[in-house]
């Protein structure tokens, strides 16, 4: 019989709570349902700055990865996605005005 790595066990899960109940992380299924992408995402992004000290004993490893969780969990209980603004889109500048002169209204570009 062999024995599954952490990496291995956690490809199979499929949704924060999956996530969360497999670290044994207690949470508001509504928090969750609310903002599912957000936290797995800042759980990716905690996991990236961690890498470089990232232990090699899986037992200290999935302890590191239960705390990020944890963090990334606790960030969206205590705030709001927009709020923290974990996605691209949400660090988007107020669109840029332009202006186009009236001669050039209705020509083709390269034209």
């Amino acid at each position: 019989m062999t024995t599954s790595t952490l990496l291995e066990e956690l490809a199979e899960l499929e949704s924060a709570d999956d996530f969360l109940s497999y670290f044994e992380i207690s949470f508001d299924p509504t928090v969750v349902q609310v903002c599912r992408l957000h936290i797995l995402q800042r759980f990716h992004d905690y996991l990236h700055t961690a890498e470089p000290t990232m232990p090699a004993d899986e037992t200290a490893k999935k302890a590191l990865y239960a705390g990020l969780l944890q963090q990334a969990y606790q960030d969206f209980v205590q705030s709001d996605a927009l709020t923290e603004k974990v996605f691209k889109v949400f660090h988007r500048h107020e669109p840029q005005t332009v202006f186009i002169p009236l001669e050039q209204v209705g020509k083709r570009s390269g034209a």
